[in-house]
């Protein structure tokens, strides 16, 4: 089962729905436009929305995952792990939720039972038995502008647009600040970097920061328009696999084929980065997007390889390390780095058993 429905862009002083999965490629453009017009009316009555992918069995059944994000050719890697657990014995309904920070929300609440997203600060400020198991992603990220600003300088003030509050596009943004000794003005969120470029594209946003493949979508068919701007070495993880350790301890089983699946599809796509499209054909994943989308499935993770983006061995200690280095200068994590325990925001035992199954 697979139901669309709205993603909300918010910013400083309200929240407005404008609809799911905005394309970055022209052939696509006017086709999620028009699906926008149409979803405005429902989204602004009923709030919030979400995406989810479900087997047979019955609810009570499944591990439920929680999003926070849109799905999209980015999260295909992932769905496709999803699909070879499922193939043992794991059955999942996974829901996509309009805010990173709402899924970590259902975790908190026992409402979700695995998140994705970066819950250090909610770990550490509500003393919250959650606990991160694999790195998903890192941070391979650039800052993009309208090429009327020349340097940091002369974004003192100006307003940027970002993922999600608190995600690691905002600690981005936070640490240039501190860097180059700006204050950006008003911080708006757009989740998805393919939606992001569209609006800058179409003369609604002027400063983003997005990911390699809409970078270089963006320069490719505006860089008379716009620039890449100077970026720090980051290291730290953009999106981890979590849970509660209570469930993360109550369900060995589960959390072990959940582990032993990503591992596999993050060394298979290192090895080889068309795989994911061969597994999306196979799985039936994401049918419903424009055949132009699809087309670059094979060329998103050739980049996202390239740029580092995946850890063959799952992030683990030296992640949560690189971790508490970004996210405490981001501000998102007080307490000098060295002085973070691991152990209070990771459990190393499912991915450490993974590797040792697998071989290094």
């Amino acid at each position: 089962m697979y139901r669309k429905f709205g993603i909300p862009i918010e910013d400083d002083n309200n929240i407005v729905i404008i609809g799911r999965n905005l394309v970055s490629r022209e052939g696509a453009t006017n086709w999620e436009e028009n699906r926008m017009r149409k979803s405005l009316k429902a989204a602004v009555a009923l709030g919030a929305f979400a995406l989810s992918f479900a087997a047979t069995a019955d609810a009570a059944d499944k591990v439920r995952v929680a999003l926070g994000d849109v799905a999209s050719v980015e999260t295909l890697s992932f769905l496709v792990a999803l699909e070879r657990a499922k193939e043992r014995g794991l059955d999942y309904e996974l829901t996509a939720f309009a805010k990173e920070e709402l899924a970590i929300q259902t975790i908190v609440s026992g409402q979700m039972d695995v998140g994705i997203g970066t819950p250090y600060s909610v770990i550490q400020k509500a003393k919250a038995p959650i606990r991160n198991f694999f790195q998903i992603s890192r941070l391979v990220f650039y800052p993009v502008a309208a090429k009327r600003y020349t340097s940091w300088a002369d974004m003192n003030g100006e307003p940027i647009t970002l993922h999600s509050r608190g995600g690691g596009t905002d600690a981005i943004a936070s640490i240039i600040e501190k860097r180059e000794g700006i204050q950006f003005g008003p911080r708006s969120y757009v989740p998805g970097s393919e939606n992001r470029i569209i609006l800058m594209m179409k003369g609604n946003v002027d400063v983003s920061i997005i990911d390699l493949s809409n970078k270089n979508i963006l320069i490719s068919k505006a860089g008379d328009r716009f620039a890449v701007l100077p970026m720090f070495e980051v290291l730290a993880s953009d999106e981890v696999l979590f849970a509660n350790q209570n469930w993360i301890n109550g369900n060995p089983e589960t959390v072990a084929i959940l582990v032993e699946s990503l591992l596999g599809v993050w060394r298979d796509v290192i090895a080889d980065p068309t795989i994911v499209e061969r597994e999306r054909v196979k799985y039936n994943l994401l049918a419903d997007l424009p055949q132009e989308l699809l087309s670059g499935v094979d060329a998103y993770y050739a980049e996202a390889v390239a740029g580092g983006l995946y850890d063959r061995n799952g992030g683990g200690k030296a992640a949560a390390i690189a971790d508490f280095e970004f996210y405490s200068e981001a501000g998102q994590l007080t307490g000098a780095p060295d002085s973070l325990k691991i152990e209070d925001f990771w459990d190393l035992r499912p991915l450490d058993a993974a590797i040792a199954k697998a071989g290094g």
